[in-house]
């Protein structure tokens, strides 16, 4: 297992390092030449800045029971066509189950946005503590679940 996150504005790039640490996880940041980061554990990769670039890279390089992070339904959902597992900065687990609904809701929405012929849309509301204390809960079970599918492989040879 890796943990790959999608890290363009990422609001919660240190609590997957910690917890990647915490269980000795191999983990890739991925960020176009807009965001460039640095990272004391996590390796990084940057490329070239345009519509997409991040998740295509990504979804080459992610396999089966890796972990994802990111935002994108759509790339979420070529995550799991590779057997991947994603989960969204919210903490929210994109699945099977789920993405399908998901997909749909966000394609009514921006269907519904171009129709109302508002320009301005208010952004996400401002991040909480508890925001980030339930993302760390929802992804801390995440890995764990996969490291138990994988038999507690923790990625050291």
């Amino acid at each position: 297992m890796q943990i790959f996150v999608d890290a363009d504005a990422c609001p919660v790039v240190d609590i997957v390092e910690t917890i990647a640490e915490k269980y000795n996880i191999p983990t890739t940041l991925l960020c176009d030449t807009n965001h460039v980061l640095y990272s004391d554990y996590s390796d990084v990769i940057v490329v070239g800045a345009g519509a997409d670039a991040v998740d295509y890279k990504l979804i080459s390089i992610c396999y089966k029971d890796d972990v994802v992070v990111s935002q994108d339904y759509g790339f979420a959902a070529m995550a799991l066509g590779k057997g991947a597992h994603a989960i969204h900065q919210s903490g929210k687990w994109y699945t099977n189950e789920n993405i399908d609904q998901m997909l749909m809701e966000r394609h009514l929405n921006k269907k519904a946005r171009r129709g109302s012929h508002k320009n301005h849309i208010k952004g996400p509301k401002k991040r909480t503590e508890e925001d980030d204390k339930r993302f760390a809960r929802s992804f801390e079970k995440l890995v764990l679940m996969v490291q138990a599918k994988e038999g507690g492989h923790d990625g050291t040879v």
